[in-house]
């Protein structure tokens, strides 16, 4: 099975793969439906391969199998599951380089931005391993002469996730590792324009020695993601992707009483003052702005110039146009999403806004795909479209004010609240902000302040509908319940209310 799977691209020209099937029940296997649905690399716009496109009948399928698995990986201990976690982190890195360059041709990442989103899943592997040895471990303690304490955390039972598009093996192991190490079963659904990737970690998590049934993969659109929501025997569903859909699956499934985490969009907002380090604020803008060409919900999307700065929006525009396309920067997933972010740039300049930097009509040679260059929109009004909505490309607008206040005040008009950052050589100035940014994850001199585990992943008011993180302790807590019990087991001489 893993040879028939195996990517056999080293480098960014154009092969053909597989059809994604279903993964139920440690199998690959038809949809029932038989429809399936072309999969492009974004780099020639061309079919890569296919992928067959689920119905609430495969979604039965796949919980039966999972719900049949669940009794004998609940009964297995949490550090011999660990085990199989560490035996996948294994193979992960033994076949990085086939995961990255999949993941790139896939999606369109350039490679080193593939790899690197490969090792962050990783990294959350590693944070599962060490789960038997920390939160999962609950705690015990003597409350009362002879009385203790204790906390269990215990899994749900069948779980599900729900991965978009932009991190197709990073986002899903968000999620599929604390799931897995709680003692939970798995079904997960993929983006269907980038199946690939959790084909391969199916084999990989079977090559690991984890039990059939215990993770499934059902592919498709919204009729798998409804079911999914709506299965009676599905306890908890996390879901990544927009805004609208992440509060609607969020309210669909709260109706059921079932666990919900879904994150959505974002906007985030990059402050620069006067005294910013010149070098460090450009370059670091550069990559939070461009990095994955802008698909990504921390991507830099608003730059409040904050007074006489324009030195550091000169340097940022420089770099931007150094920038080479296929080599520094991938195409944007589709054709679709082309045209929509050029519809946003070319909105603002109807608008009176300046293109500083223009990445429409971008192209490379021999690669016709979906490209659109580093663009900065400049002088741009804090009420103008790009100023306000998520483009998800790799679009900058520039937004000036004179002072930090009228920089904060534009960035808590924001619905979102996900991430945001401020460019200083003050600490007054870099606490004054933290203190009143209305987001959850927060940079300093850092436009992409992902927190690394331990710490976890997540945002505030429209960028999450849910409780806790999805990633760290709180991701493993979001897929366990705890169960509390005291205990007595002799008199004691001396009495006191707990006795």
């Amino acid at each position: 099975m893993s040879s028939a799977l195996s990517f056999p691209a080293r480098d960014s020209g154009f092969v053909s793969y597989i059809t994604a099937r279903h993964f139920i029940g440690g199998a690959f296997v038809d949809a029932s439906s038989g429809e399936a649905l072309a999969v492009a690399n974004p780099r020639y716009g061309e079919s890569m391969g296919d992928v067959q496109l689920g119905n609430a009948a495969d979604v039965d399928r796949a919980v039966a199998a999972a719900k049949a698995a669940f009794p004998g990986w609940k009964a297995t201990p949490i550090k011999e599951r660990a085990q199989i976690l560490y035996r996948l982190k294994a193979l992960m890195e033994r076949d990085l380089e086939e995961l990255a360059w999949l993941l790139s041709h896939e999606h369109g990442k350039v490679f080193a931005q593939a790899e690197a989103s490969v090792k962050k899943g990783i990294e959350c592997l590693e944070f599962a391993c060490s789960l038997a040895n920390g939160a999962a471990a609950g705690g015990i303690l003597e409350v009362s002469r002879g009385v203790t304490c204790q906390v269990r955390h215990e899994p749900l039972g069948v779980v599900a996730g729900i991965a978009p598009f932009n991190f197709p093996m990073m986002v899903p192991l968000w999620m599929l590792p604390n799931a897995l190490a709680a003692g939970n079963c798995f079904v997960l659904k993929p983006s269907e324009q980038v199946p690939f990737n959790m084909q391969k970690l199916a084999v990989l998590l079977q090559e690991a020695g984890l039990p059939d049934g215990v993770f499934n993969i059902v592919n498709g659109t919204k009729p798998v993601v409804e079911a999914l929501v709506d299965h009676p025997d599905v306890k908890a569903v996390g879901f990544v992707g927009s805004t609208k859909v992440a509060k609607l699956l969020y309210e669909r499934g709260a109706r059921l009483g079932k666990r919900m985490l879904c994150l959505g969009g974002a906007k985030n907002h990059l402050l620069v003052v006067p005294d910013a380090d010149l070098r460090i604020t450009a370059d670091n803008v550069i990559a939070s702005a461009y990095g994955t060409a802008g698909q990504r919900c921390m991507a830099a999307s608003v730059l409040v110039a904050i007074g006489d700065v324009q030195h550091v929006v000169d340097a940022i525009a420089e770099r931007t146009r150094a920038l080479v396309l296929g080599r520094d920067m991938g195409p944007v997933i589709s054709a679709a999403a082309k045209a929509r972010i050029e519809a946003y740039i070319d909105d603002a300049e109807a608008r009176g806004a300046t293109i500083l930097v223009d990445g429409r009509g971008a192209s490379v040679d021999g690669c016709p795909g979906s490209w659109v260059g580093p663009t900065i929109i400049d002088h741009a009004s804090a009420d103008m479209p790009c100023a306000r909505e998520e483009i998800f490309g790799p679009v900058l607008t520039v937004v000036r004010v004179a002072t930090v206040d009228e920089g904060l005040a534009i960035e808590n008009a924001n619905p979102y609240g996900n991430a945001a950052c401020i460019y200083t050589t003050t600490g007054y100035i870099a606490e004054y902000c933290l203190e009143r940014f209305e987001a959850g994850m927060c940079g300093v001199n850092i436009g992409v302040p992902v927190p690394r585990e331990p710490f976890a992943f997540g945002g505030w008011n429209d960028s999450k509908f849910g409780h806790g993180d999805i990633t760290g302790d709180d991701g493993f807590h979001f897929w366990t319940r705890a169960r509390k019990v005291t205990s007595k087991w002799a008199l004691q001489k001396d009495w006191n209310w707990m006795s």
